[in-house]
């Protein structure tokens, strides 16, 4: 069963505007840098659950995505490969070249799209519950997705999250929406796949609701230096179980040299 993060109010946070967007992001930590990207509806504080472990030994970058969270997105207009423009932006901003990285579900494709377009820039990744594109499956929940069709859990997350309130989480599922229909965003290949330098764990939960598990098999098979750890019993955003030790694990994989 999926579960999402608790509440989390305090922490640091900072907002950048990055051409017509404000971008939100918090810092914790010291040493290379890992940046931590949510999944569609979230928010940086969807991370929180790991931060006290992950900080001691990395310098985190929690970002909110555009139109996420604190993040503005006047266009109201949402594709993986703008978020990944927009991330790259706000670390350029930042001075940092070269990180680690981890996303949840569309944090994990934007960061696809991230890996493909400039592979030089990421040392090691951890991709959780992501694809490669849309399936049918997922199509069917996207288009119908509103407040009333969300799980409970994944309700409270949209409306934790939604900081300027209920217009936010309207504009979100407006955008969530569209993304069924899209299919130049989320279509990556074999031979776009191999083009990744960075060392990749995939996660992803055997029950995945959007993504069939034969999706993660296929990013093993196509990621060069990458690794596969199916949660059994698990299904979309699975690393929130208390019984996935999935902090220890990630720091394991991201500790290894390259």
């Amino acid at each position: 069963m999926t579960t999402y993060a608790p509440k989390r109010t305090t922490g640091p946070g900072q907002t950048i505007q990055l051409n017509q967007l404000d971008i939100h992001y918090e810092e914790y930590g010291t040493g290379q840098p890992l940046v931590l990207l949510h999944g569609f509806g979230g928010c940086s504080q969807n991370w929180h659950p790991f931060i006290d472990q992950l900080s001691e030994r990395y310098r985190l970058i929690l970002v909110d995505l555009r139109g996420h969270g604190y993040s503005t997105n006047p266009d109201n207009r949402f594709t993986h490969r703008d978020a990944a423009e927009d991330v790259f932006l706000l670390l350029d901003e930042l001075g940092i070249e070269s990180f680690s990285a981890m996303g949840i579900s569309s944090g994990g494709m934007t960061l696809l799209h991230m890996a493909t377009s400039k592979p030089d820039r990421i040392d090691s990744m951890v991709l959780i519950s992501t694809t490669t594109h849309f399936p049918d499956q997922a199509r069917a929940i996207m288009r119908r997705a509103s407040i009333g069709t969300l799980p409970r859990d994944v309700q409270e997350m949209y409306r934790e999250c939604a900081k300027r309130g209920d217009e936010q989480i309207r504009q979100l599922l407006s955008q969530f929406n569209a993304l069924a229909e899209n299919d130049d965003d989320m279509n990556f290949t074999k031979e776009s796949l191999s083009t990744i330098t960075a060392r990749t764990l995939i996660v992803h939960g055997d029950r995945d609701n959007f993504f069939p598990v034969e999706i993660p098999l296929d990013l093993y098979r196509s990621i060069p230096n990458s690794e596969l750890w199916i949660i059994p019993g698990s299904d979309h955003s699975a690393i929130f179980d208390a019984a996935t030790p999935f902090a220890s694990t990630a720091l394991r994989f991201l500790d290894r040299p390259h």
